[in-house]
């Protein structure tokens, strides 16, 4: 892949991240709002969450409202470190 190509697909992705944004009714910071802590639990049980939210409607996968950033870090570190995000995805053998 040239570097042209690749420059250019950052700068799109670049372009398009520019374009979200959360709502101000999904972020809250009154007590019990969920936060990092639970932010990691939510992302651990996620796999579970989802399917059972595909039975159930009050089932939901991600809190809202929350703390903002700090609920989405502890979500991403929920998928992708408890969750076996990294573990399911690495290609190490033991050889013997």
């Amino acid at each position: 892949m040239s570097p042209l190509r690749i420059i250019t697909a950052a700068g799109l992705m670049v372009l398009l991240s520019a374009c979200a944004s959360q709502i101000d009714a999904g972020v809250a910071a009154e007590e019990g709002t969920p936060g990092f802590l639970w932010g990691m639990w939510h992302g651990f049980v996620f796999p579970w969450a989802w399917i059972g939210s595909l039975f159930n409607p009050d089932i939901a996968v991600y809190a809202v409202p929350n703390k903002g950033a700090w609920y989405d870090f502890g979500f991403f570190l929920g998928i992708t470190v408890l969750g076996g995000g990294s573990f399911f995805g690495s290609k190490s053998r033991s050889s013997g």
